[in-house]
């Protein structure tokens, strides 16, 4: 296990550090920052520790500044010695929160909490942590499972979620397709309003992938994305004004008739016989 040490504190980075082997001798301590710049810095230029242990308070200010400046992909364990940041390290999702100076029974039982993590359950700590430095608490970045792997997806490069048979997936600008563990209801909570849109049961698409609609005969919206999707998009006669008014206010889109070409990759309209 790789971790990061950030500590302004000679005598505490070696102290933490000394326990952390013992109490895990596999482990491998890779760095130690002493300031959010410094941490910013590291964590821009080096790949991701499977583990970060960071005070709370800093010489330049407080930690929790690091996730407005960077965006952190490591689960943390907060150390401090001042209790009055528990609630804060919590707000932030962390694994667990030591009390300084630290006790190895302490340090053992966060450690092996970290252990016992599952793929999906860190995956979850992380969006947690990288809500905390949103306006709202929005994701700026999702991480999804890939094998045995966590891949950080930026919410920008999202053209669409979709779920069927229970099972959740997104889309990126690229049509690179990863599953998501987390039910649609749940998702839609997290994303900004204002890039994103429940279009139905199926599906969460983004504004700025949205290519064209066509207006239904039943007064239903048909949508086209930019990348191709697995079956077709329709937003509800109950729900179009709404769905037009979110996306005009990101810019105007093309409009058409079910007759209209050029619609790129869904360019076969579905058969509207028996329709009214």
């Amino acid at each position: 296990m790789k971790v990061l040490i950030v500590e302004d504190e000679t005598i505490a980075y070696e102290y933490l550090s000394e326990l952390i082997v013992k109490v895990d001798p596999d482990t491998r301590i890779v760095a130690v920052t002493e300031s959010i710049s410094q941490t910013v810095k590291w964590l821009q230029n080096n790949p991701a520790p499977d583990l970060i242990f960071m005070d709370i308070h800093l010489s330049d200010g407080s930690a929790f500044s690091v996730f407005d400046l960077v965006t952190v992909e490591t689960p943390i364990i907060f150390t401090t010695a001042y209790d009055e940041y528990a609630i804060s390290a919590f707000k932030v999702n962390s694994i667990d929160y030591l009390l300084k100076p630290v006790e190895e029974k302490d340090l053992r039982r966060a450690i092996e909490k970290f252990r016992r993590l599952t793929t999906s359950e860190k995956s979850e700590y992380i969006e947690q942590q990288a809500r905390t430095a949103l306006p709202g608490g929005y994701y700026r970045k999702l991480l999804v499972a890939h094998r045995d792997n966590l891949i950080p997806v930026s919410v920008k490069d999202i053209a669409y979620f979709y779920t069927s048979d229970h099972q959740t997936s997104l889309c990126t600008a690229e049509e690179k397709k990863f599953p998501y563990n987390k039910t649609l209801d749940s998702t839609s909570q997290h994303l900004d309003p204002g890039l994103f849109f429940r279009a139905n049961k199926q599906f969460i698409v983004s504004r700025e992938h949205v290519k064209n609609i066509t207006i239904w005969f039943d007064r239903r919206l048909l949508i086209t994305l930019s990348v191709e999707t697995p079956e077709w998009i329709y937003i509800s006669k109950n729900k179009a004004a709404e769905f037009k008014e979110w996306l005009m206010a990101g810019g105007v889109t093309s409009v058409c008739n079910p007759f209209c070409r050029g619609r790129g990759k869904q360019a076969s309209l579905p058969d509207q016989r028996g329709m009214v």
